[in-house]
């Protein structure tokens, strides 16, 4: 008998053993065949998760940030222990005692989802276990991944303390809203750093990772409250918590800044706009968009604050003006459906209108709720029904507009309003609303340091939200005579001086398409003029004459010297800007004229630094020899020392400025631009006047500005660079001159003085005054020549109308070609051209 019962359990013993045995060889060689090819965990000891890229003002205010994953870094020792303790309770409450995996956290979870039915249900995956499972595996529901991911994070936990496994976890998990990690969702829920959190708020976060979407704070609002308290009485039983603390906490009501209790972060940030966006496709294409969009950057913009305003205003304020003296209404092209008037408010918040326009006052989104003979109902875009009562439009608002209040609208039509006060820019009382329209016309605007290329201000058309083309960086225009700088330039540098005479005459140039007949915008001629008028009234004849003489092959190396061009395709007709180019890149050219020939880069960046502060990126390469010497006397600043290229002779830099002077003074933008500091620029006008420019610069800073439709057509007649372009500028720099200042050009020392009237280019005496004086600079050392004409090898007929002079006898001259020519002693002033193409 005893044989027989040791027999049996011995029988039982052999067989447990054995199935031990094969089940533990079976579990062995299971995790083996698993365990071979897995990702390596190592790369997580180097990891670097994808941060948001953000944008700083020179100020240090941010003003833009960029990211794929709205994500802040934030190391462990810097996340307080209740943000940890909430996520650990929520997710793995045995966390800091087992070794990946946790065999009892299954068995439990196991447990309370019978218990509760359901209803609370704690994820068997440890915090680890979801480490691997969002950084190196799939999130599928398959057995083979929950084998892997066990693998996976038993070798994690050998290789890393717990504290690096929970950062990366608490970094890298997606909570909603487009937020990865919890400082960035802190932000993003309750506009909170992580230590301003109170325990309710941190179980609100520690709610999310189960299923951010089912625990929607508006949506699913119910829901997440109930998986909060949860999470709090976890937080309590595991001892983070007392209990007249979680009953504190759990009698809170459920707050966001979803459901309205907290003020979005965003309104921080002002509207994205033209100059932030160029930054990010600049930096893109430096740094590729990976880096840009990933890897945490702080970048230092030289945008002014300020002055971006006063440069979008300065725009669209002349693009609006010219827009209401056409008198149609277009209105924004959008409508909501009639069904939809009783619930407007919703309807309208969903219509993409553009919301960041603030000329005058703040544009708002409104709804034509009913259209009556002698004024318009509206419903306006976050405006109380008594706030600046009452809502509606009279009939003699839209006096500027063809037809009727029936005739231009109709119930539902989206409308932009601003609030009509007494004062300025939305002061003072309110009067009553007033309808406005985003012109169809665009144009941009750009104002640079002429000295370091720092870009202060950038409009890239009307409104960013409107259309995020930025014309001053993308849009390919002719800059019509406002390149005609770029010629007398290379003139000057090859012999030529601002008394140099040229004729002003007619020209025929044979050309592949049939004759080419060039005129002044005046359609009047000259006869022979100084170089200094031809520049000053825009002469277009006298710059294909003198582009002839010069050669077309030097004017392209100089517009391809300064930038302005890759390539000038040296045809007669690019001598009046007929090839196109960018605002940004004229700018940058002009800045080179105003700063004495010296190179400049223009950048939108002073400096970009890694995730980790280091800079990677700096505009201002120059040396401080002195910076760290305390003996600096108090009246001396630290000596900078550039190493700029040169780019022209800084006499030819000196005689084009004190040329484009002229232009300002009594030339063709003496109309419109009127400082108080030494002012020199250039207009320019298209044919038909498809494009109006004006680009100018004090002794600091220089701007410019153009304007056009997207599809080039003319603006009308009368339209030019001076009169668009030129008041553009003028508001502008009047007030960049208060904050930049101005002084006089700098003079080289390479400069002589000799009066010469202005109009013939005869030298004077010494003592000469008058209005056709002009004290010109010639190089020292060169004697200047008087009295030699030069016609760019085309002959000056006789059989043309020539503006005369009026009083005073005519002298002969021989030409470059040795023909004879009659110059008159003063020719008239004629009528003004703003110059173009043709």
């Amino acid at each position: 008998m005893l044989r027989f019962i040791l027999s049996f359990f011995g029988g039982i013993f052999t067989v447990v053993t054995m199935g031990v045995a094969v089940t533990a060889l079976s579990i062995g060689a299971i995790f083996w065949v698993y365990g071979r090819d897995l990702p390596s965990h190592e790369s997580l000891a180097q990891y670097k998760p994808p941060t948001i890229s953000r944008i700083y003002s020179g100020e240090g205010r941010m003003i833009d940030e960029f990211a794929q994953e709205r994500r802040l870094f934030t190391p462990a020792e810097e996340i307080p222990d209740l943000v940890k303790q909430a996520f650990i309770s929520a997710e793995d409450k045995n966390f800091y005692e087992h070794a990946g995996y946790d065999a009892r956290g299954i068995i439990a979870a196991a447990v309370q989802a019978v218990q509760s039915r359901g209803q609370n249900v704690r994820g068997a995956s440890t915090i680890t276990q979801q480490v691997m499972k969002n950084f190196l595996l799939s999130g599928d529901r398959r057995i083979e991944r929950k084998i892997k991911e066990i693998i996976l994070a038993t070798r994690l936990e050998e290789s890393l303390p717990k504290e690096r496994i929970l950062e990366l976890y608490m970094n890298e998990i997606f909570l909603g809203q487009n937020s990865y990690g919890v400082t960035a969702a802190a932000q993003t829920y309750f506009n909170k750093t992580l230590g301003d959190l109170a325990p309710h708020e941190a179980a609100f976060l520690a709610s999310l990772p189960k299923a951010p979407s089912d625990f929607h704070p508006v949506r699913r609002k119910e829901r997440l409250l109930e998986r909060r308290n949860f999470v709090l009485e976890e937080m309590m039983e595991n001892g983070y918590i007392t209990e007249a603390v979680y009953r504190e906490e759990v009698a809170q009501p459920l707050r966001s800044v979803q459901n309205g209790d907290f003020e979005s972060f965003k309104t921080a940030l002002p509207p994205r706009d033209y100059f932030t966006d160029e930054i990010r496709r600049q930096l893109s294409e430096d740094f590729g968009e990976g880096e840009f969009f990933s890897g945490g950057l702080t970048v230092r913009a030289t945008v002014d604050p300020d002055m971006q305003v006063i440069a979008a205003h300065a725009l669209q304020k002349q693009l609006e003006q010219f827009d209401r003296g056409l008198g149609r209404w277009r209105g924004t092209g959008k409508s909501i459906d009639a069904g939809e008037i009783d619930n407007w408010q919703e309807a309208l918040a969903n219509v993409k209108v553009a919301r960041d326009i603030t000329l005058e006052s703040q544009w708002y989104p409104a709804v034509v709720l009913a259209v009556e003979d002698q004024q318009l109902r509206l419903g306006i875009e976050g405006v109380g029904a008594d706030e600046n009562a009452p809502h509606v439009v009279p009939r003699k608002d839209i006096d500027w507009v063809r037809g009727s209040f029936a005739d231009n609208f109709k119930v539902g039509d989206v409308v932009h309003v601003r609030k009509m006060t007494e004062g300025d820019d939305g002061t003072g009382a309110f009067i009553r609303w007033t309808l406005r329209q985003v012109p169809e016309v665009q144009g941009g605007f750009m104002a640079m340091d002429v000295n370091t290329g720092r870009v202060l201000a950038m409009q890239g058309g009307f409104s960013y939200q409107h259309s995020v083309f930025n014309r001053a960086t993308q849009a390919q225009r002719q800059p019509g005579s406002s390149f005609k700088p770029f010629v007398y330039a290379s003139a000057l540098d090859s012999g030529y001086t601002p008394a140099t005479i040229v004729v002003d005459a007619p020209i025929e140039i044979d050309t592949p398409q049939g004759v080419w007949r060039p005129k002044n915008a005046s359609n009047q001629f000259y006869g022979p003029t100084p170089l200094r008028t031809g520049i000053e009234r825009s002469r277009n004849l006298m710059t294909i004459r003198l582009a002839q003489e010069v050669g077309m092959d030097v004017v392209g190396s100089y517009a391809e010297r300064f930038g302005v061009y890759d390539r000038l395709s040296p045809v007669l007709a690019n001598a009046l800007g007929a090839q196109e180019s960018t605002l940004f890149k004229m700018v940058a050219a002009y800045a080179m004229f105003a700063n004495g020939g010296e190179r400049v880069e223009p950048t939108l960046v002073d400096r970009v630094q890694d995730r980790y502060g280091k800079t990677v990126y700096r505009h201002d390469t120059r040396d401080c020899t002195d910076c760290d010497d305390p003996s600096i006397a108090s009246s001396r600043g630290p000596r900078i020392v550039s190493d700029r290229e040169r780019v022209m002779d800084p006499v030819t830099a000196y005689q084009l400025t004190s040329m484009m002077q002229g232009v300002v003074e009594r030339g063709t933008a003496s109309s419109y631009v009127n400082l108080p500091v030494p002012t020199a620029g250039k207009t320019g006008t298209t044919n038909d006047a498809k494009d109006v420019w004006f680009i100018g610069f004090t002794s600091n800073v220089v701007a410019g500005c153009y304007i056009g439709y997207d599809q080039p057509r003319s603006l009308g007649r009368g339209a030019s660079g001076g009169g668009f372009c030129g008041p553009v500028f003028q508001r502008f720099m009047t007030e960049a001159i208060k904050k930049y200042g101005g002084g006089k050009f700098r003079v080289p020392g390479e400069c002589q003085f000799i009066k010469i009237d202005r109009f013939t280019g005869a030298r004077l005496s010494d003592g000469a005054s008058g209005a056709n004086v002009v004290n010109e600079c010639f190089r020292e050392g060169e004697e200047p020549v008087f009295g030699i004409t030069f016609d760019g090898g085309f002959a000056m007929g006789s059989n043309f109308e020539q503006i005369a002079p009026s009083g005073g006898g005519s002298k002969q001259v021989t030409t470059s070609t040795g023909k004879k020519a009659v110059v008159g002693p003063k020719a008239s002033f004629g009528t003004l051209s703003s110059g173009g193409l043709y």
